[in-house]
This record gives structure tokens, sequence and C-alpha cells, in this order.
């Protein structure tokens, strides 16, 4: 019987050696990164030491934000539908880390993508709907989803409907403004600025609406934070129980007020910042801008602001600014064992890229990584991932692979879409 015994551990300890690399869900598998083989060329990515990189896919349109399954799978939101399908669950069934199944639904393009309690939220540029799924975290109801939130304003500006949900029920969703500083002409050099400004009653801003609630408008929901010109990438940080943003700042003060800003500044200013939101903040757009040089909330020119007269006493400070036009769309707090744990609960922040920083070179096109102790920014900030455009100097982002999106694999890898080119990437901690 011993002897059983014996033979019977070996044998299950030798089948347990042969399987490390897998965990099994059902009838899925997860293979973790020690069976994932970064690409010879790390995907064109300059990586800090002991990273890989690889492209997991490049074939299904222009994805933006992206949301993963507890079995790896990759719930993809389009901008624009791509063979009619707005959103797409991709699968790598053999362990290469390659996509080779795509299932497409969702006829309606945008931006947000989350997983939470059982169902799949999307957004398209009006509305907010929720899918059901399944025990394999395959959605059950593709072609009748719940409609949760419809009506949202479209002004074919800022549009897009970036979403993140609490752990108390709560959908947030973005509903940026439709204007670069609320002018009388927008845009037109010289405009004065309205006020107040009537755009802020039902844009710029974060909305808070009922995650589990049907057919809710703008009277259901609850306007949870003001003075946001336009937030893409957000994300609830479950280590300090609230919700964080990166806002896109205002452009052209040189275009616009040539006479007040030389086109360095203007290339320079204003910040990118990241906030902490509660409920009743105001940021302070577009009455102000955070210049990250001076590290003080200016007065816009639309209202009598120079470049040096502060105001907003009444707005919230950032916690972190960056530099001008860096357009930063995606934001997530690192919570996975994979990466070495100066990692765990800092923030990701994957920047766009300028567009308007000429004759200056652009400048973005990255993956930033931000530390965290006590819930707070350390004030330091590095470039994580970078290559994604090509050597500098950049002048254009026409051919570009450009940083949208985040999120976090079972296993602890990050993934990143681009939504110019159609990449999506994975970053893998090998140690080498």
């Amino acid at each position: 019987m011993k002897k059983k015994l014996i033979v019977f551990m070996s044998l299950l300890c030798l089948y347990q050696m042969a399987n490390a690399n897998t965990i099994h869900s059902n009838d899925s598998v997860i293979v973790h990164s020690g069976s994932i083989q970064p690409d010879a060329d790390n995907a064109g990515l300059i990586l800090p030491k002991g990273f890989g990189a690889l492209i997991v896919t490049s074939s299904y349109g222009k994805p933006r934000h992206i949301a993963i399954t507890p079995e790896g799978y990759l719930y993809v939101k389009l901008a624009q539908p791509f063979n009619g399908n707005g959103i797409y669950l991709l699968k790598d069934k053999n362990g290469d880390g390659k996509i080779d199944d795509a299932i497409g639904f969702g006829n309606y393009g945008g931006t947000g993508i989350a997983l939470k309690d059982g169902y799949l939220y999307a957004s398209s540029d009006e509305n907010v709907y929720r899918y059901k799924l399944n025990n394999q975290h395959e959605v059950s109801n593709p072609n009748d989803p719940d409609e949760i939130i419809h009506g949202l304003l479209n002004r074919r500006e800022h549009e897009s409907k970036s979403i993140t949900l609490d752990n108390s029920g709560n959908i947030y969703v973005n509903i940026g403004a439709y204007s670069n500083a609320c002018q009388v002409q927008d845009r037109v050099p010289g405009s004065p600025g309205l006020k107040p400004c009537p755009i802020l009653d039902s844009a710029g801003g974060i909305w808070q609406f009922k995650a589990n609630q049907m057919h809710q408008t703008y009277g259901d929901g609850i306007h949870y934070a003001s003075g946001l010109r336009n937030v893409v990438g957000l994300d609830w940080n479950t280590q300090t129980n609230s919700l964080f943003v990166m806002q896109h700042g205002r452009d052209q003060l040189h275009d616009n007020w040539p006479k007040l800003f030389t086109v360095q500044q203007s290339a320079e200013l204003p910040a990118e910042c990241m906030y902490e939101i509660h409920k009743g903040d105001n940021a302070g757009w577009p009455y102000i801008y955070y210049d990250q040089i001076q590290h003080k909330k200016i007065l816009a020119p639309e209202y009598g602001g120079d470049g040096k007269k502060t105001a907003g006493e009444d707005a919230i400070n950032p916690v972190m600014a960056f530099p001008g036009h860096l357009a930063p769309d995606g934001l997530l707090f690192y919570t996975g064992k994979m990466f070495p744990e100066r990692y765990k609960h800092g923030a990701f922040i994957a920047f766009h890229g300028s567009w308007n920083r000429a004759p200056l070179p652009q400048e973005g096109y990255y993956v930033v990584f931000v530390p965290f102790k006590d819930g707070k920014p350390t004030g330091e900030w590095e470039v994580f991932a970078n290559g994604f455009a090509g050597k500098p100097p950049i002048t254009s982002a026409r051919n570009a692979h450009r940083p949208c999106g985040l999120a976090q694999g079972p296993d602890g890898s990050l993934y990143i879409t681009d939504d110019n080119k159609g990449a999506i990437y994975r970053i893998i901690y090998t140690g080498k």
C-alpha cells in the first residue's frame, strides 16, 4: 500500500510540474507568461530591463479601450465598427500569445468597455450598454444588450464616452466638452470666453449613474465632477477607493493669443493633469488651466488672463501634472503580481501623442509609469514603454502606432491598444 502511495504521489508531482504553466477554468486555459515569448524585436518597443513585448494581433480595426476576463480573453471596443462589429472577443486558443479566434458583435463604434460583476459594459458616443456574461465570461446576449444610459451629448468634438465602475454599484461616464476653451467662436483668435460657460451643464465633466438601472438619462445621473475639458483615461483606484482621471488640457494658446504666448510656451502649456476626483469637485475648465512650469492655476486668456494671473481658488489641484498636448487616453492602476513590487498600486498612463506642438517636434506616443505610495503619487514619473511612433524626432502621427487603452491580464501582464495602426501589445516581465 505504501509503495502504491509513493508511486501515486510521484506521478502527481510529475503532472503538476508538467502543468505548472497553465490554469484551467472550466474548459478554458490561461497560459502564464512563462510559456509566452516576446517578439524578437520586443514588438519595436523600448522597455525597462527585464521586460519583453509582443503584438498579439493587428487584425481587428482600431481598438480603443480594452477589458480582459479571468480566462485571459480580450474584449476590445473599436473606434468604428470593423466588418460590422464594434466589439470583439479575442482568444488565444493554442497558448502562443497570439490571437487565433475572434467573435464580433455590437454594431456601434465608441471607446468605453469594462467588466464588472458578471456583466460587460460598453459605450457608444451617446449610450452605455451592458451584456450578461456566462460562467466563462462570454457574452450571452450579443444582439440584445441592456441599455442602461442613453441620450448623452455628442457634438462630434471630444465625443468619446469613457467609463469605469466602483465597487458600490456605480458607473462613471466622461462627457467631454464640445469646445476648446468655451469661446464665443470656438478656436477663433481673440474670441472671448462665455461666462458662465453654458457647456458645463451637460458636458465638460464626469457623471455618475447606477450600473444596474435601465434607460437612465441625465436626470437620473449625478453630476459628479465639473470643469474637466475632456477625460478619456480614467480608473477606479481600489487602494484609495476613489476615482482618478486624466484630463486633456486646452490647445492653441499661441494660435489664438499670439501677443500673450510664444510658440514655445504654447507647445509646453498647459499641463495634462491627473486628478483624484470626489463628488462635487470642480477642476476649473474653461476659466483656468494648470501651468506645470509655474506650478500654479492660471486664468485663461479668454477670461482676461495673461499667462501670469492666477485664479481658480475654488478649483481642485492636480495630483500630477505632465507636459502639454501629450493626450492621455488610458489610465490603469496596476494590481498584478507579475511585475516587480515597485509597480504595485502605481499608475500606467497611455499617451496618445500630440498634434499641435509645431514647429517643435511632436511628443508623447508612449506609456508612462507613476509610482504611488500610500495612495498618492510620489511626484516622479518615467517613460515605461516607448518606440510606438518610431525614432524621434516625430513630425507627424500619420504612420505612428498611438497608445490608447490599457488593461491588466490575469497573470499580471500589461495590454496596450493602438487605435491608429490597430495593434494590441502585451508586455510581460521575464526578469532577463
